[in-house]
């Protein structure tokens, strides 16, 4: 009798901080790999490969550079990217699954585009506090971690558009929402992007928000998690950058992991904004650790 054999996950690491103003989330790849994540996928019986990290230079080496106003580090992002996509676009290739480690959320650019390549209809399940919906005409901030799903589907100048395919609103669901800028919000409406907020899981239960996420991402074949730590309440997850009270507990965090994980479809997995100097014994990175591995096949019994 043939034994199935899943996959191999292939672990990427995106030391960027390029795309917001704080630093030391460029250190999040190395907290999360510290924080025992190969090791954790392999008692699951999973084949782990090692990707090593994507060159991101230093914010002081990209000062020549030409700059798009509003947009900051817009053109070394968008390089940076190009390898993402290029590297999850060899990931797809070899028949493997992916996690990117990052790394502030601006690599999501590189990371979807290049999930968007597949031969099946791909969906994205964007996991974060913030919307990130804002584009150089109305960013209060003009940091790029904050436009990468507006630049996904188009709605940013070059350079911030990787790859040929642009995400369109029926492909994407966000989760856990609770801080939008105000032209943001309007933006957002506008679009029509299924948009499922803290209220949502407050009043319905996170199983409900779930199941009504799995169920908009029902015409799709592969789906992409993009995961920001900053989802997760502080008092869970500290070592955020943009933390903001009122998140996801631990248990529905791990919940939407669990239920991803009983889908079956999710193929690449971003876990980003992890800030090891904001962080308190490394606590963040374990819990991203253990949130993969709720992904990837961890039950309780």
């Amino acid at each position: 009798m043939s034994t199935f054999l899943p996959p191999p996950v292939r672990i990427y690491g995106v030391p960027m901080d390029l795309g917001q103003n704080r630093r030391g989330v460029d250190m999040g790849p190395s907290a999360i790999r510290y924080a025992g994540l190969d090791s954790r996928l392999e008692r699951l019986g999973l084949t782990v490969r090692e990707g090593g990290n994507i060159h991101v230079p230093n914010v002081e080496e990209i000062r020549h550079l030409t700059q798009i106003p509003n947009a900051h580090n817009a053109q070394a992002i968008a390089d940076v990217c190009r390898d993402i996509y290029d590297a999850m676009c060899k990931t797809i290739q070899a028949g493997e699954r992916a996690i990117f480690l990052g790394g502030d959320h601006s690599m999501a650019l590189g990371t979807v585009a290049g999930a968007l390549t597949r031969a099946e209809r791909v969906g994205v399940l964007w996991v974060d506090t913030h919307g990130d919906f804002n584009t150089p005409d109305i960013s209060p901030s003009g940091n790029v971690h904050g436009m990468v799903l507006a630049a996904l589907m188009g709605r940013c100048p070059p350079p911030l558009r990787i790859g040929d395919k642009m995400l369109q609103p029926d492909q994407v669901v966000l989760i856990g929402v609770r801080d939008l800028d105000v032209e943001e919000k309007r933006a957002l409406r506008d679009v029509g992007v299924r948009v499922m907020t803290m209220r949502d899981v407050d009043e319905n239960g996170m199983a409900d928000v779930m199941r009504a996420a799995l169920r908009a991402l029902g015409n799709v074949d592969a789906i992409h998690v993009s995961f920001d730590m900053d989802v997760l309440d502080p008092m869970v997850a500290s070592g955020v950058g943009t933390a903001v009270p009122g998140g996801l507990t631990i248990r529905e965090a791990h919940l939407i992991m669990e239920m991803l994980a009983d889908d079956g479809r999710v193929q690449s997995l971003d876990l980003v904004e992890v800030n090891p100097i904001l962080d308190e014994r490394n606590r963040t990175a374990l819990v991203a650790v253990e949130l993969a591995a709720g992904l990837f096949g961890q039950r309780i019994i």
